[in-house]
Parts: structure tokens; C-alpha cells; sequence
């Protein structure tokens, strides 16, 4: 495929306006460009054709079955997208005066009380501009909580080791000392390594439950109850709710502090690098530590960490997940994460013969594969077999993660997926178990039938070509 540049014909164009009949005003030359723009001149056709052409290379929700673990790749009603479209809605601007936004305030308003009616928390704030985001702020508001009550010396926080890979990373940014809980024999956390890494220095622990192979850990009373005793706070890890929506409550399990991913759990278009919104509740005790809003009533709470980003953070994604609620309701959010429940324990079932469960429990939202056992005896690896998926026109699932499972792949199927389609996707996963005996090279050298073949990632990871040059 031709990049836009290289289609570019000096003199092409698609110049649909009038001739200005306004006069010239004169330019200051500081403001003039020195050098020519580096813009494809191209027809109209030819542009269409070439965002067609990017359009097929591209899989989507609306392509085929996208299995991502822990990123809840599920398609959304158009009709949150409608709503968000509105005129009222895209028209306004964050400087206006209040009472002229009137409609915006209660968009917010409702989301805050729907959200925390779900999650168990007492406010939320949709500043944040995504998940990992989110736990920033949820982490800075635990440490103003404690910097304000003279406890400083609380500097470590509790990281399971199936945690996300966005929690140590945000704890180091806040300034924590990150140690890590290892997992028990069943995947969950092991409460007698909690135990003896708590003490008067420990601010918290960072947790998702579900975790990230799925299981819904049945301690998990017992462990925000300890983490309480000791003096900490307990942080929910939100990427997993679409899991427990409408089922159970962060708040019940006694978390202080949640994000959410609202362009996950509540309906905004994943992937491509945004939008997002990352959406943090908290108990009252962190109340007045929450960032300062332009919108809101509390113009500034007393002891606010200040903002996090400018205004109201992507406020079309918060009408999105408002209209995905309303649309839905109390009963219909429950049993989404009943079908995303059923949805991943049915695939796992169809799949369990074919490739071994990590953790064979049921599970929740997603589960976890490993093919340690098969890369030791054939040499095939999980990253074979997901290349190899990509030859039956099936998205691959996460690889390699979580880190706790060797040769790993994490398989979401969502509320969304039909049983049809899960039933046609674990025939897929079966070709491709076939051929680890019959055609090992083709997985090896796998997909072979794709645009692209097998990049060199790392090379692409560290020397992206960002622009074009002549």
C-alpha cells in the first residue's frame, strides 16, 4: 500500500470554495512559514480511496470476534454515539458561563450518582483522561490523605503480582515504594505474605478482583480488612468491573479509592489511543482531596490535589457512558456481566481440551491459557499460535500476560459475542492446534496470508518512523 505522500500529484486538489471577496489584510513576516508545507496533493477520490484502504487493513469490533484480555474489547450501541453527537453537546465550550451549560452540569451530575450507585463510593470525578490516569490520581489522593493526617512514613504500597502492569508504575510516580504480594496456589493472593508485609509504613494495596487471570478472589474481605488495620488504604484497580457490574461493589469489598475505565466498562470506541476516561471514586475520607472543577458545586475542595487535566476531562465519553447506563439500567448492567461471565467460561470450556487452562476454576470475565508445556515438547510458542490465529482471520488474544503465567494467552470474549461466534472461534483455535503437528513451520513463520508478515518489533518499538521524508 502507497502512503498518502507517495499518491501526492503536484497540482491535484479538491478546491470547493469561492474565491475570497474580502481584501487581503497584510501578514507580519515573523508569522510566515520559511518553508514550504509538506502536505499530499491529492483529489478527493484519491484521499477516499486511501482511507478505504487503510479502513480494510484494520480489524475492529465490527470486523470479528477481538478477544483482548483485561481491555474489554466489546462493540457499542451506535446510539451512544448518536447522543454524544449532539449539538448541545459538541457545541459548547468550557469557558462558558455556568448557567449556559446548564444541560452539560446534569449530564455530569447524573453520571456521578449513577457511577457511585455502582462502584459503592460516596463522589466521583471525571477529570482524568484514562485508566492509568485514574490511578494517578486515586494514588495522589491516598498520599495527601496521609501526608494531611501527619502519617508520612506510610511510603509502601501493596502490589499483587498479577496486577497490572500501569499499578507499580503508578505508585513509583507518586512517589511509593512499590512491594510486591505474591499468589497463591489457586491465583489469588497469598494472605499470609500480606500479613507479613504489613506494618506502620504500609499506605496501601493495589488490586483488581477479578484479577487478571480472571478469579474473583474469595479472601478478599479479609484482605482490605487487613490492609484497614494496619493503617493503609485499599485501591480498586477498575479495569476488570465489566466483570462485576451491577453484581457486586468495590465500595461492599471495602475499597477506598476505584478508577474506571469508562471507555471500556461503559461504552466509548477502544483502541487507537483514545478517547478514554479514567473516572476515580472515592469514600468520604478522600473527599477533599479531589481535584477542583470548573462545573461542579465544591469549586475546589479544601485540601485538593489540584487538577489533573484541564476542565472537566473528555466530557463525550462521560455522555457515552451516561447514555450506555441509562439505556441499559440497573437490571440490564447486571446481566451484561452475567453474559461476559458466561460468555468467557463457555469459551473456556469449548477450549480447555485443546489448549491447558492456567487456572482451571471457573472464572469470571477472561481466563488464561498456557502454552509452556507445548512450546517444551514441539517448540511452537504462544506467540506462534497467536500469529497463527491471525491466518484464520481471528484477532489474537493478550500474549504474555500476566507475567505470573509462562507462554501465555488471555482470552476476553465480552457480553457482546454471540454463542455462534464463540462456538466458530474455538474451531479456529482447534485449526491452529492441528497444525502445531501437522505444519509447525507455517506457525513459525505465521500469518502468511496478511498484509504484513512478522515485523521486527523490538526494531519498530525503538526506531519508529514517525513522519515522512522525501
Amino acid at each position: 500500500m502507497k502512503l498518502i505522500f507517495e499518491r501526492s500529484t503536484p497540482g491535484h486538489c479538491s478546491d470547493y470554495l469561492p474565491k475570497s471577496d474580502v481584501e487581503k489584510a497584510p501578514r507580519p513576516e515573523k508569522f510566515l512559514r520559511k518553508a514550504k508545507w509538506m502536505l499530499p496533493e491529492v483529489a478527493e477520490v484519491e484521499a477516499a480511496r486511501h482511507y478505504k484502504e487503510l479502513a480494510d487493513q484494520t480489524f475492529g469490533v465490527v470486523s470479528g470476534f477481538y478477544p483482548l484480555g483485561s481491555c474489554t474489547m466489546k462493540y457499542n450501541p451506535r446510539l451512544n454515539e448518536r447522543v454524544a453527537s449532539f449539538p448541545g453537546f459538541t457545541n459548547i465550550h468550557p469557558l462558558q458561563p455556568k448557567d449556559t451549560v446548564k444541560g452539560c452540569q446534569a449530564v455530569i451530575d447524573l453520571a456521578d450518582e449513577m457511577l457511585c450507585a455502582v462502584t459503592g463510593m460516596d463522589k466521583i470525578t471525571i477529570q482524568p483522561a484514562a485508566g492509568a490516569h485514574g490511578e494517578f490520581l486515586g494514588l495522589l489522593l491516598m498520599k495527601a490523605y496521609f501526608d494531611h493526617h501527619g502519617q508520612t512514613q506510610r511510603t509502601k504500597m501493596l502490589v499483587p503480582d498479577a496486577a497490572h502492569g500501569t499499578n507499580p508504575a503508578s505508585a513509583v510516580m507518586v512517589g511509593f515504594d512499590v512491594v510486591n504480594i505474591p499468589s497463591n496456589a489457586n491465583g489469588c493472593v497469598d494472605v499470609e505474605a500480606l500479613k507479613n508485609a504489613l506494618g506502620d509504613d504500609t499506605a496501601g494495596l493495589m488490586l483488581t478482583n477479578p484479577n487478571t487471570l480472571g478469579l474473583f478472589d474469595p479472601q478478599i474481605l479479609e484482605i482490605t480488612s487487613l490492609v484497614h488495620e494496619a493503617g493503609g488504604l485499599c485501591y480498586y484497580d477498575g479495569a476488570n468491573l465489566n466483570a462485576i457490574m451491577g453484581q457486586v461493589r468495590p465500595g461492599d469489598m471495602g475499597f477506598d479509592v476505584i478508577h474506571l475505565n469508562l471507555h471500556k466498562t461503559f461504552s466509548t470506541p477502544h483502541g487507537g489511543g483514545g478517547p478514554g476516561s479514567g473516572a476515580v471514586g472515592c469514600k468520604d475520607i478522600l473527599k477533599p482531596y479531589l481535584p477542583s472543577s470548573f462545573l461542579g458545586k465544591d469549586e475546589r475542595p479544601e485540601h485538593s490535589v489540584g487538577q489533573v487535566r484541564s476542565f472537566y476531562g473528555n466530557f463525550g465519553v462521560v455522555v457515552r457512558a451516561l447514555t450506555y447506563m441509562l439505556t441499559l439500567g440497573a437490571e440490564g448492567m447486571r446481566e451484561a456481566s452475567q453474559t461476559a461471565v458466561l460468555n468467557a467460561n463457555y469459551l473456556m470450556h469449548l477450549l480447555k481440551d485443546v489448549f491447558p487452562v492456567a487456572y482451571d476454576h471457573i472464572c469470571m470475565h477472561e481466563f488464561v491459557l498456557t502454552l509452556a508445556d507445548i512450546k517444551k515438547e514441539t517448540g511452537i510458542s504462544a506467540l506462534d499460535v497467536a500469529k497463527g490465529l491471525l491466518d484464520f482471520g481471528m484477532h489474537p488474544p493478550t500474549m504474555y500476560f500476566p507475567l505470573i503465567v509462562p507462554e501465555a494467552l488471555m482470552l476476553e470474549p465480552t457480553e457482546t459475542e454471540s454463542r455462534q461466534s464463540l462456538i466458530d472461534a474455538a474451531e479456529k483455535y482447534k485449526l491452529v492446534k492441528e497444525k502445531i503437528c501437522s505444519a509447525p513451520d507455517e506457525l513459525r513463520n505465521a500469518p502468511l496470508t496478511t498484509y504484513i508478515g512478522r515485523p521486527d518489533e523490538v526494531k519498530a518499538a525503538r526506531n519508529p518512523i514517525l513522519r515522512y521524508e522525501e
